[in-house]
């Protein structure tokens, strides 16, 4: 499907992004639902149909097969809702204020089709004029439902009725999987956060992921990957199957919003760069494998590959960056994802929340361990989430585990559960106690364990109360931003945010940003630094050697960026002598570090000047 725009909303949360296909797929902006809580799209598909007038048949956790229904019944429901508004917006005058030159006006300037509407603006003669206006009308292109499943998401589920445990095509993920494939959308489903082989393999069981005899895939498979050579393994693991991934979205592993997949040193622009030398190879390799499959099943083979787009994403800000992104990589397109959350016309969340985000500086965002999945997570310290979670810990540690999407640990049960919860956290800390730790001690490991947050819930909770799902008091929203939105300091329309990303406006605040590829170094040197204080005391031969691998990819990253970062003519001559500057006084805290306490331990490190 051609792409109206040349950037997407990304997944934010389970609830900042589960109804803007609603928002904004009128005006030809794709998006990405979450598939982790199908209690959120229930109670969300209940709230769209009394809105839009639709009957509602309530699919509750005691009907089979639940999760797979609620999920299908809401996307369907979605797809419905989108198209009437897409006919409507087509349907109105050519008008100022009216949808359809809203949804123009919206459009980069360099699109073909903005250039066409531009050229009707100063036409004189009525009847080409009008002539002209249906073609735009047949020309454009509406938004893409996308969804996303975290394929580490991935739990068990069990018999209400009984416990006992289901069969395992019920499971978190497969269920969710099942609740797509089973909808009518024509769109993509986003796989992030790593390789799922049981996942995987269930995708094969589903007609809609396969090719037809006009080469169209009426589901499409997005990766969403850190490196080019994870993209690889997994576009060969799909290929044996003779399924075609369509997208690689690329993502920080740190300048970026919700769980941060930090890799090993390896940074944003040579990742890219790496893509945009071996994209040709890796869709040959991956189309010989793929056709060979396709013969086996005794399916269409394709003499042609299809296409295959690379895109961008995390800690975009300026559209400078994005057009850099665009030209020097030649990715496809970008995904801004924060800044939107300061968008209610595209994402959603309630209006305290939204207030936090735009008041917060740098210091409000912060990693933080509070995912239950021992990932870092994005945060906000003065979310409520955040409050409550402290407030507990002083009386009654953890939450009550409504949902359990993120039940991971049986140390203590047969059944998971999940290390926010209080159930958990009381145990824990029973053990804990029983150690005989000194204070000190006591102390790190008692903030490791109250430090996890019910965010499967809570990141919901701003959606439930924008909507009036549940009362403002009875609800504690999580929220998971990157640290970009340090730089975004106000409430903005949907036709701001986009003016922003094609340069027409600046809504950035007065606080220094530092280039998007500056902060993601930042961010890794931060980490390696914490990381190794924190192995340091007991360090082993394997985790040695992983810190000399990061150092090694990280030097490399900034002798990369010494190069680059004259060359960024998009720029200006002042803003390149500044970025170099600050790159040079991140190589000296880098060094510095790594020749005080790594090189020591590590002769052979040797990649450091003398």
């Amino acid at each position: 499907m051609k792409k109206a725009h040349t950037f997407h909303v990304p997944v934010m949360g389970t609830g900042f992004t589960v109804d803007s296909p609603i928002k904004v797929a009128k005006y030809g902006i794709s998006s990405v639902i979450s598939l982790v809580d199908d209690t959120l799209i229930e109670e969300i598909r209940k709230y769209y149909c009394e809105k839009e007038g639709e009957e509602y048949t309530p699919i509750t956790k005691h009907d089979e097969d639940c999760r797979a229904r609620r999920i299908t019944a809401y996307l369907d429901l979605v797809d419905k809702i989108v198209k009437k508004q897409f006919e409507e917006v087509k349907a109105s005058a050519f008008e100022p204020g009216t949808e359809i030159t809203k949804y123009f006006e919206l459009l980069p300037d360099e699109s073909p089709l903005k250039e066409k509407y531009q050229e009707t603006l100063i036409m004189t003669d009525a009847a080409k004029k009008s002539e002209m206006q249906d073609k735009l009308r047949d020309e454009m292109e509406i938004g893409s439902i996308d969804v996303n499943i975290m394929t580490k998401l991935d739990r068990p589920n069990y018999a209400v009725k009984d416990g006992s445990p289901l069969p395992v095509e019920f499971s978190d993920a497969l269920a969710a999987l099942r609740g797509y494939a089973e909808s009518q959308l024509k769109s993509a489903i986003v796989f992030s956060a790593g390789l799922n082989q049981r996942l995987y393999n269930y995708v094969s069981e589903f007609t809609d992921f396969y090719t037809d005899a006009t080469g169209f895939i009426k589901k499409k498979i997005i990766l969403k990957v850190s490196d080019y050579r994870s993209s690889l393994i997994q576009g060969k693991i799909f290929a044996k199957k003779g399924l075609w991934v369509s997208e690689y979205r690329v993502e920080s592993g740190l300048n970026c919003g919700g769980h941060a997949f930090a890799t090993n040193g390896n940074l944003m622009g040579p990742i890219l760069e790496e893509f945009k030398h071996k994209r040709q190879e890796l869709i040959d390799s991956l189309h010989s494998i793929y056709s060979k499959a396709l013969e086996l099943k005794k399916k269409i083979s394709m003499p042609q590959a299809h296409d295959v787009v690379v895109t961008a994403q995390g800690g975009i800000g300026t559209a400078n960056e994005d057009k850099f992104l665009r030209s020097c990589y030649k990715v496809d397109a970008t995904g801004w994802g924060s800044p939107f959350l300061l968008c209610p016309e595209a994402a959603t969340l309630d209006k305290k929340t939204a207030e936090h985000l735009a008041r917060a500086g740098e210091k409000d965002f912060y990693p933080s361990d509070s995912s239950p999945l021992g990932v870092i997570f994005n945060n906000l310290r003065q979310s409520l989430s955040e409050v409550q979670k402290h407030f507990r810990a002083q009386t009654k540690p953890g939450s009550a585990c409504f949902k359990g999407h993120l039940s991971s640990d049986t140390e203590f049960t047969e059944k998971p559960i999940c290390p926010a919860s209080r159930q958990y956290q009381k145990l824990k800390l029973n053990q804990l106690a029983a150690q005989g730790l000194d204070e000190n001690e006591y102390k790190i490991h008692y903030n490791k364990i109250i430090e996890k947050a019910c965010i499967c819930h809570e990141l919901g909770d701003g959606a439930r109360i924008e909507y009036g799902i549940i009362d403002q008091d009875k609800g504690f929203p999580a929220v998971c931003p990157g640290p970009n939105l340090a730089y975004f300091s106000r409430i903005v329309t949907l036709k701001e945010m986009v003016d922003h990303i094609y340069g027409r406006i600046n809504i950035l605040n007065d606080i220094p940003r530092p280039h998007m590829f500056l902060k993601e170094l930042d961010l890794y040197v931060d980490h390696f630094m914490k990381e190794f204080k924190e192995a340091s005391s007991s360090l082993t031969e394997k985790q040695l050697s992983r810190f000399a691998n990061f150092t090694e990819n990280l030097v490399d990253g900034i002798n990369y960026y010494q190069k680059l970062f004259p060359k960024m003519q998009i720029e200006s001559e002042e803003y390149r002598k500044k970025m170099l500057e600050e790159l040079e006084s991140l190589r000296n805290q880098f060094e510095n570090f790594v020749k005080a306490n790594l090189a020591p331990l590590v002769p052979e490190l040797k990649i450091l000047p003398a």
